[in-house]
């Protein structure tokens, strides 16, 4: 926001009247009369849909229990870049839980015409409902989408594989359970080979070294990691531009 020349406010939840019992409704309507737009981390899907149900602002995901698409549009903007602007016969495999960032990428692919396999226990899959969008989507640009049990399946072939962290926000109870379920869905040396000589690495950050990646991948030719570090701040950057007044239209 400082970047497009504008002020950034951070409201933390001890900041919020929230904790406090005011209403999600009553906070939109609020801060709608101070800002140009919100860009809300929300623990439920459920409390991100009330805000932006009663905002009259632009309201921007930036995470929640079950998408976080404002990541996504940095990964396919930093796929974008390195694939000379085309996603036309591409494969991405995704390798891991199937998790908010799992949900909104399978979401994206669909979107951009990419083709995406989920290698995702089979206890841990995206919901039912996010698959189906997906593939309503997908009918519309040709993507293919399918979900396997087996890491090397996803791999092989893939032209981009990309992890994300086992146990995510709220699953701390579960981690010992979740390690063991993961065992064997690491991207290594090992998984790598399975993919296009090429193949890029992507992981989103913070990562468990030597838990859903190896040191040897993840600091390797391969990965293209900081660089799509680096492109949340230009993607959020243009999220911004396109959702603030001017265009403010279009966005809602």
């Amino acid at each position: 926001m400082n970047d497009l020349g504008g002020h950034a406010l951070y409201l933390s939840p001890k900041d919020m009247q929230l904790g406090r019992g005011e209403t999600i409704a009553d906070t939109a309507r609020v801060l709608s009369r101070y800002v140009e737009a919100i860009v809300y981390r929300a623990n439920r899907s459920e409390d991100m849909a009330e805000l932006a149900r009663w905002a009259t602002v632009p309201v921007i995901n930036a995470l929640d229990n079950r998408e976080h698409p404002c990541q996504i549009v940095a990964d396919l903007l930093t796929l974008h870049e390195h694939w000379n602007g085309s996603f036309k016969g591409r494969r991405l495999a995704w390798i891991g839980d199937g998790n908010n960032v799992c949900n909104s990428l399978l979401l994206g692919c669909a979107m951009v015409g990419l083709e995406f396999v989920g290698a995702v226990p089979e206890a841990y899959r995206p919901p039912k409902e996010v698959v189906a969008r997906g593939e309503a989507l997908a009918r519309a640009t040709g993507a293919k989408l399918s979900i396997t049990s087996s890491p090397a399946e996803a791999a092989t072939g893939a032209d981009a594989l990309y992890t994300d962290v086992w146990i995510s926000m709220g699953d701390e109870a579960e981690a010992e359970s979740r390690t063991a379920a993961f065992q064997g869905f690491q991207i290594n040396k090992k998984l790598l080979k399975k993919a296009k000589p090429d193949a890029l690495v992507l992981h989103d950050l913070p990562a468990h070294r030597g838990l859903e990646i190896t040191d040897e991948v993840m600091d390797g030719p391969q990965s293209v990691v900081w660089e799509e570090a680096e492109n949340r701040l230009h993607a959020q950057k243009a999220i911004l531009e396109w959702a603030l007044p001017a265009n403010r239209g279009a966005a809602r």
